[in-house]
């Protein structure tokens, strides 16, 4: 029997917790019955009611597991720790707050059985704040210009991903992974799933512009030379530009020597306006910088502080092994 996980990231998810359990546990027990599966949650850190939810729900049900992280390491590395921790033939991810609809569940799982190693939900349109989806649609469409790789758009992380991929996903050791940069990069065979994004089922969203602004700097320098091409092509215009605008001032100075005054306008507007290219590049170079500084200290992905029910896979196991064991022995004494 093959084995299903659906792995669910969150962080003060307190009102959602246990009804997305519900709703997942519902849809795979009628619509997919003849799967096996896990319901995994790995939470960052909540600082409300969600880890006495968990509790609960791991206490009630042996296939609900958690994993509570020692503290909040970002929203990229703990759903990508969490993908490696699942056991099954597969790991569906979707977020807490029902914006990835559970209803897609057996449609990811069809398309997976036909042969599709990764198949991802696309939005094509959303119920969230209008702007937002449009400055979202715009940010994709620009890392689509400017990626080296083909970038997916609307592509949120939600989706299926096939052991095969979890595996490559193990093998990449990367401290801060970009899950939605890897997907397009690696090229395994994608289906994409279009779908409305609904709202959010209770709570407000965890994603202020810090967060945001993060994710879009993470996609750019790891995704893209546009930054630095950008700081190289604009320094070299410049430099060209300042030294045109020297020799024409300069000849203009020697043949009006009398009439054509120096004055402090022109030179505090270029120093204003070079120095402001280059406090702009310079805030680009570090982004980068930093993005190289993370990757070389090679932190973990995620430091552990509890996990449960995940036990119950090992004893499991054992338990196979002593009964495969125990009819072996018992067929030597027939013998």
């Amino acid at each position: 029997m093959k084995k299903l996980s659906i792995l669910i990231p969150c962080y003060n998810e307190e009102e959602n917790v246990v009804p997305i359990s519900q709703a997942v546990i519902d849809i795979l027990t009628k619509k997919l019955p003849q799967y096996d599966y896990e319901l995994v949650f790995i939470d960052n850190d909540s600082t409300d009611q969600t880890r006495h939810l968990l509790r609960q729900l791991c206490s009630e049900n042996p296939r609900i597991k958690a994993i509570f992280n020692a503290r909040n390491f970002g929203q990229f590395n703990s759903p990508y720790y969490g993908m490696l921790q699942v056991t099954g033939d597969c790991v569906i991810q979707m977020v807490a707050d029902f914006q990835d609809p559970v209803e897609l569940i057996p449609t990811y799982v069809h398309e997976w059985e036909k042969g599709y190693k990764i198949v991802i939900g696309i939005k094509t349109s959303s119920k969230e704040n209008k702007l937002m989806y449009w400055l979202r649609g715009c940010y994709y469409k620009m890392m689509k210009k400017l990626s080296d790789v083909e970038q997916i758009e609307q592509f949120t992380g939600s989706g299926l991903y096939d052991r095969s991929f979890i595996e490559v996903l193990r093998k990449l050791d990367d401290p801060i992974p970009f899950l939605r940069g890897i997907v397009a990069e690696l090229g395994f065979k994608i289906k994409k799933i279009p779908y409305e994004q609904p709202k959010r089922r209770a709570g407000k969203t965890k994603n202020h512009f810090y967060q945001l602004y993060d994710a879009a700097m993470l996609s750019i320098t790891s995704y893209t030379k546009a930054g630095l091409r950008l700081a190289t092509i604009t320094g070299t215009v410049c430099s060209v530009i300042s030294m045109i605008v020297a020799v024409i001032y300069l000849i203009l100075k020697l043949i009006y020597w009398d009439r054509f005054p120096a004055g402090m306008a022109p030179v505090l507007i270029g120093m204003c306006f070079l120095g402001s290219v280059q406090l702009f590049f310079i805030g680009m170079l570090g982004e980068y910088i930093l993005s190289i500084n993370a990757r070389v200290m090679k932190r973990p992905l995620v430091i552990e502080e509890e996990r449960i029910n995940f036990d119950a896979d090992s004893k499991e196991e054992e338990e196979e092994i002593l009964s495969a064991a125990s009819l072996e022995h018992g067929g030597k004494d027939e013998i």
